[in-house]
């Protein structure tokens, strides 16, 4: 097996046009300067993201001076410019379809950043999936799971920090969730500046890189959701919201009651890897449950469920038969 281990890096809160809409080749627009740090949190819950059309004051982008590092992973691996939220909404239901391919809500849930034993969800998830096969999954920084209920008493929930020691030990697992939660959050969420986000990302594959786990690892950086910012590709309604999928009465909406569910805005993923294409643009369309089905294939598991089974699982990013590439420099 090439690949022993999969880093999955959740950033949050930026649409592809606000982040790689000025790359060479992309299916990007480029828009006017945004602010770095932004100046507010733009309104990101389901009921904006019906109404984005109108919502011209986020139609801003930043660019490689921002984000060099970003650019730079772009040029010598694979950016995707075809990969898409998966809710079209905020934050907690895109984190859960990245563990389960499932979520049983379509905006936040009450809690969401400190949920409670009684908040967590009946939800089958890809960490049992692979406890069950022999291999071994870390959530490090992740609040998400915690709203599942075969997770959230876990002891492989871990602070974000305890990821530099174990990567810099050589001492990943199969595979692990990776968020920058914490003081200071680095996640790039607005108002945060988003290049000392990025500089934090780079830490962490740079520690891979140290630990000597380039060589067998898969590395995606992406981000959960839209943030309220401005992307031009329309998603595909690939499935609706109904207020049965929600497994408590305030999670279920009815007044979005055959509104998009699925896909949420267009986001950014990099993929990071030996194997991954050298400046390559996937065009493929995959979404966040594609990562769950990735590992899926790589550690042969079934399916979770029709979402994840029906996703092309990132194929076009990778190719296994050619020279490994080098690490990136820190």
């Amino acid at each position: 097996m090439l690949i022993e281990h999969v880093v999955i890096i959740v950033k949050e809160n930026h649409t592809f046009d606000n982040y790689f809409g000025t790359f060479p080749a992309a299916n990007g627009a480029a828009l006017g300067p945004a602010a770095n740090p932004p100046a507010a949190d733009a309104p990101h819950d389901h009921l904006s993201w019906m109404k984005r059309a109108s919502d011209t004051a986020h139609r801003v982008q930043y660019g490689e001076k921002d984000i060099p590092s970003y650019f730079s992973y772009a040029r010598d691996f694979t950016l995707c410019d075809n990969y898409f939220s998966e809710v079209a909404g905020p934050s907690t239901p895109n984190h859960l379809m990245l563990i389960c391919a499932d979520a049983p809500i379509i905006n936040n849930p009450s809690h969401h950043y400190n949920p409670k034993p009684a908040d967590a969800y009946n939800l089958a998830s890809l960490p049992t999936q692979l406890a069950k096969a022999g291999k071994t999954w870390a959530n490090y920084g992740g609040y998400a799971f915690h709203f599942v209920k075969e997770l959230a008493s876990s002891k492989h929930n871990h602070t974000r920090d305890l990821f530099l020691h174990d990567a810099e030990a050589g001492q990943l697992p199969s595979v692990s969730w990776l968020y920058a939660d914490g003081r200071p959050s680095l996640t790039e969420h607005p108002t945060q500046n988003v290049t000392d986000g990025m500089q934090w990302t780079g830490e962490q594959v740079n520690a891979i890189v140290a630990g000597g786990l380039w060589s067998k690892t898969a590395i995606f950086i992406t981000w959960d959701d839209w943030g309220g910012w401005s992307d031009h590709v329309t998603p595909s309604v690939v499935e609706t919201w109904s207020p049965a999928k929600s497994q408590r009465a305030p999670d279920a909406h009815p007044e979005f009651d055959g509104q998009p569910f699925r896909y949420g805005s267009r986001v950014p993923c990099l993929v990071v890897s030996p194997y991954a294409k050298a400046g390559h643009i996937s065009k493929e369309l995959n979404s966040h449950v594609s990562l769950v089905k990735f590992c899926q294939t790589l550690f042969g598991l079934p399916h979770l469920n029709t979402r994840d089974g029906g996703s092309n699982g990132m194929a076009d990013c990778f190719d296994f038969k050619q020279k490994p590439l080098s690490a990136p420099k820190p």
